[in-house]
């Protein structure tokens, strides 16, 4: 493709596009179509992977990704996100209606456009200018999920898996997501905590309350178990991680009579973990402490486990540095290298090569009028060139 035909692409125009798709997750609604079209034009070569199987609730999903690649040469730095959004809420309660894609005052609003349409946006007009200057370095790639908002079940973990399992190499890869704090550029990402979600139930026998002894009341066991969890420390913290930290955040009994012992009750918690542990490790220890309560009391308590991601970090390096360069070149700030935050799709990534996360400011992501002004997409289309352009210098 010569540079004269090459589209340049306007980030702004490109994000009110996206925005117009209502892609609530798990639905596409056609916004992989519109992103494939703008990659098809630059030359990329893009496969569709669907994939499907229970989703979230037991709902059966079928689920849109795109992984998209331009050239053969190493390095292949990939831009890795998700065209899904989370529900709007009361639409009334927006100042414009959140597929509108209205821009006001110079500020975009609508739903997606800081999580994360405005960022692949950026990243695809950045990518339009790299190549209407004439081949790069290496080769570009974009791997993007409908799935990421959701149960993450049928999007980047299985587009992941399939890539590894055909041999396809990344050396790097940037995640588009939110991660600036108050001022773009501010932060990346640079690992993730792992989680944890345990639900836990104890299998009593109903009865009479003034009849105990005819009875097996699973309440004191549950709040014994509960208190014996929640008083444990599990870490006092990890190098570049806050301490790991378990929250009860649910325990239910359903019990409307005051005359019945309940039949059972339950709870549930969920571990946010630094690499002080693992999943498993985790999964171990919440086993043996309800063996041990179980035994005290004789209740049978069952549990069950998912764990949505490991703890990761990638450590400083050539990539880190490359990229923390490009930001501080273009938005006149060093990112903070950060781990905070809940979890993102970079967990799955990270099998495949170094990966981190540079985003826009994430003030409004998830919230009624979730808004970017239109200049910070510009800014952010520049910080992503210069992030292509170093990255391929130096690895």
């Amino acid at each position: 493709m010569s540079r004269a035909s090459t589209p340049v692409i306007d980030p702004v125009e490109l994000t009110r596009d996206l925005i117009r798709i209502p892609s609530v997750t798990p639905a596409d609604e056609g916004a992989m179509d519109v992103l494939e079209r703008h990659l098809t034009a630059l030359g990329f070569t893009c496969r569709r992977l669907a994939f499907e199987g229970p989703g979230g609730e037991g709902v059966h999903a079928r689920i849109e990704n795109l992984y998209a690649r331009r050239g053969t040469a190493s390095p292949n730095l990939c831009f890795a996100g998700h065209t899904d959004v989370v529900p709007t809420g009361p639409s009334e309660q927006w100042s414009s209606q959140p597929f509108n894609a209205e821009v006001r005052d110079g500020v975009l609003y609508g739903r997606g456009a800081v999580d994360m349409k405005g960022g692949i946006a950026a990243w695809v007009a950045a990518v339009s200018q790299v190549l209407a200057e004439g081949e790069p370095k290496g080769s570009l790639s974009f791997l993007i999920t409908g799935d990421e908002e959701g149960p993450a079940l049928h999007g980047t973990k299985r587009v992941v898996e399939a890539l590894a399992a055909e041999g396809e190499v990344i050396d790097a890869c940037v995640v588009g997501e939110p991660s600036s704090s108050q001022q773009l550029g501010d932060m990346i990402k640079v690992g993730r905590r792992g989680s944890l979600n345990t639900w836990i139930t104890v299998h009593g026998k109903q009865g009479h309350v003034a009849y105990p002894e005819r009875a097996a009341n699973p309440a004191p066991v549950i709040a014994r178990l509960m208190a014996r969890l929640n008083d444990h420390v599990l870490d006092e913290g990890y190098e570049n991680f806050p301490p790991s930290n378990l929250e009860i955040t649910t325990i239910d009994i359903g019990n409307p009579a005051t005359n019945i012992i309940p039949a059972q009750a339950t709870a549930r918690l969920n571990i946010r973990f630094n690499p002080s542990h693992t999943g498993d490790g985790l999964i171990d220890w919440l086993n043996r402490e309800a063996g041990a309560v179980q035994a005290e009391t004789g209740l049978r308590i069952t549990l069950e486990h998912l764990c949505s991601g490991e703890a990761f970090l990638t450590e400083p390096g050539a990539f880190v540095e490359a990229v923390q360069d490009a930001v501080e070149a273009v938005a006149g700030r060093r990112p903070e290298a950060s781990t905070t935050g809940g979890t993102s799709d970079a967990r799955f990534i990270r099998a495949l090569c170094p990966v981190l996360e540079l985003g826009l400011v994430g003030q409004t992501m998830h919230q009624i009028d979730e808004r970017v002004p239109t200049a910070e997409l510009e800014t952010l289309t520049a910080v992503y060139r210069r992030v292509i352009e170093t990255v391929f210098e130096r690895l």
